[in-house]
């Protein structure tokens, strides 16, 4: 089976809600939609499942349009991030429902069941109603419900969000796996830029109901195709500025200027966009970063063994990430130091001119 959005766009009033979207899935792929809140995630997921149509474009499956197909007809099973059981139903009978309906025999139905409880550790929660259960819970046994169908397009907007942290890093490794066993398109929408990493296959950015880039997760998250991308795949957020570049010279945000090579070497005159990202953001003297902006820390967020300083440099406010913890106080002096081989450049309308050099990055081998 292959899915595909052809220039799909949803309108409401005036207002565009999904942007010419164009987005092709094959049999047995992991596929991430990456995108903030309200940037179109499950919008575009209900479109997929015939939930919602189109205001233009065409949904296909192998190729024929299936805007006319109603939802009971086509192969599809959705988790939403708010879960939805029948409160009635034991969490066997939860999980089991679609299949009864579907008619199938009760020796598969067990079967599947008991897969399924075993892999998302609900085995000791079969007899019990879902109200007495805790949300991560019943958001399993949501996904429970999904996974038994063996649908050949499986939507998952945000599931793990409800669960504790070491099953959700459990999930992220075992779910791909799974329907990738079963032939399934999976399509999985986060926030999150870790998440993404984590889950590999192939990453979709989204930006205000417009695909901004498509391609194997790794690659999107190296070589963001412009500016809106790499907002996307930053988590905290993209640290930016704007240049000039003319001639030998190229302005700084808090007014100055710096040589030019050592800033946009070997880049016409004109007007860039410079981001770089939280961990190239180093606080103090840093051997190599030519590039420094003394500013005052705004406000310090102590994250496990990190943490992440806010840093109001005059024209906005940085983030630079520090391992340990960190106890800076507001008001404290302190200073950005860049390498300037670790940054983004993008012309003046927000296409990638230059991206930093590859290595590994703290949240993922892969990168």
């Amino acid at each position: 089976m292959s899915l595909e959005l052809r220039n799909v766009s949803l309108k409401q009033g005036q207002d565009s809600i999904i942007d010419d979207v164009s987005l092709l899935f094959e049999r047995g792929t992991m596929n991430v939609l990456l995108g903030p809140t309200l940037a179109g995630k499950t919008t575009l997921m209900r479109l997929m499942a015939g939930l919602d149509k189109p205001t233009s474009g065409d949904v296909l499956v192998d190729g024929v349009s299936v805007l006319q197909v109603p939802v009971r007809r086509r192969s599809v099973a959705m988790v939403y991030q708010q879960f939805v059981n029948y409160p009635s139903l034991t969490v066997y009978e939860n999980i089991a429902s679609p299949l009864r309906v579907a008619g199938l025999p009760k020796a598969e139905i067990e079967k599947r069941v008991a897969d399924a409880s075993r892999v998302l550790r609900l085995d000791p929660f079969l007899k019990r109603l879902p109200a007495q259960l805790s949300g991560g819970q019943q958001q399993r046994t949501a996904i429970a419900r999904a996974l038994v169908k063996h649908a050949e397009l499986v939507l998952l907007d945000e599931p793990l969000a409800n669960l504790d942290y070491k099953l959700r890093e459990e999930l992220r490794e075992e779910l791909p796996k799974l329907f990738a066993a079963t032939g399934t398109i999976l399509v999985y929408a986060t926030t999150e830029p870790t998440e993404a990493l984590l889950l590999g296959g192939t990453t979709a950015t989204l930006w205000q109901g417009r695909v901004t880039q498509v391609g194997p997760t790794p690659s999107v998250y190296r070589s963001p195709a412009n500016i809106d991308a790499a907002r996307v795949f930053s988590d905290p957020p993209l640290n930016e500025f704007t240049t000039t570049l003319s001639g030998p010279r190229a302005t700084l945000p808090r007014g100055g200027d710096i040589d030019a090579q050592s800033l946009l070497p070997n880049l016409p005159d004109g007007i860039y966009r410079i981001g770089f990202r939280v961990e190239d953001a180093k606080l103090g003297t840093v051997s190599g970063a030519p590039l420094a902006f003394p500013g005052q820390v705004a406000v310090t967020e102590i994250s496990g063994s990190e943490s992440f300083v806010h840093l109001d440099i005059g024209s906005g406010t940085w983030v630079s990430l520090v391992l340990g913890v960190h106890d800076w106080k507001p008001g404290a002096p302190a200073e950005i130091r860049i390498d300037p081989a670790r940054i983004f450049v993008f012309d003046e309308g927000g296409r990638l001119v230059r991206a930093p050099e590859a290595r590994i990055a703290r949240t993922s081998a892969l990168v």
